[in-house]
């Protein structure tokens, strides 16, 4: 008779090898609008998600892709939700949170030609929306009114990165346990990042001052927990939610993300 443990390890398997297959996990990265002209015939970007709207139990998603592209957010444990692009090239989707997390890859086919977007789509419980990155800060998509701390994103080595949104073009000074660290400018689209020290285990205490607002975060810097069921483990920690997920490197980055 086959163990118990032997088959939750093969279900885990089972789904990193599906998650690594629906998300293009060491595949090429998708070409730059610059590499646009010289892309062979028939060259499909990628889709992208431009939104994330919260409310009753489900999160409404809109996005970008080629005109008339299916779209499809697809999620390891099975199952997902598709849309089409319209004429202008706008899909939108709707994803039930069901009180839990999950990680999705999205993808696009047009042309006769499968897309995949780089980075997951993790929706939190209470409708919290992000694009994780690996090696880099998450991308917050349910973006809340005002200036503030939007996410954290730390490694198995205390590297560190802390994001979120001000006034565009505008100066945002950052510290770490009361101790000054440095300055970072919100872009166009009124987000910022900054690469924080590495972190040392325990409470760390992480504030971002700039225009008209103040804004801090208490991180618990800690080991990411054993991924035993999937790519992702995600817990609520106060009013935030920590995720725990699968890089394409085979490594594991945490984000916890600001409630």
């Amino acid at each position: 008779m086959v163990s118990q443990q032997f088959q939750r390890k093969a279900r885990f398997v089972a789904a990193i090898v599906t998650f690594a297959l629906i998300t293009g996990c060491g595949a090429r990265p998708p070409k730059s609008a610059d590499d646009s002209a010289s892309a062979e015939p028939g060259y499909v970007p990628p889709p992208a998600v431009t939104s994330a709207i919260a409310s009753a139990g489900q999160v409404v998603m809109t996005g970008e892709a080629p005109a008339g592209a299916q779209v499809r957010l697809a999620n390891p444990a099975g199952g997902g939700v598709s849309g089409r692009a319209d004429s202008n090239g706008r899909w939108a989707v709707r994803l039930s949170t069901d009180g839990q997390a999950r990680i999705y890859g999205l993808s696009a086919i047009g042309d006769g030609r499968r897309v995949q977007a780089q980075g997951y789509l993790l929706v939190g419980p209470r409708g919290e929306t992000a694009l994780l990155r690996s090696g880099a800060g998450a991308l917050r998509l349910d973006r809340a009114p005002g200036s503030r701390i939007a996410a954290v994103d730390f490694d198995a080595d205390g590297g560190a990165l802390v994001s979120g949104w001000a006034p565009a073009g505008t100066d945002v000074a950052f510290r770490l346990d009361g101790r000054l660290l440095g300055e970072a400018r919100a872009d166009a689209d009124g987000r910022f990042s900054y690469a924080l020290p590495r972190l040392a285990g325990g409470t760390r205490r992480i504030a971002a001052t700039g225009v008209g607002f103040t804004d801090e975060m208490r991180v618990e810097v800690s080991p990411p927990s054993p991924l035993t069921n999937g790519p992702l483990l995600a817990r609520p920690t106060g009013d935030d939610l920590r995720a725990d997920w699968l890089t394409p490197g085979g490594g594991v980055q945490s984000t916890v993300l600001a409630g």
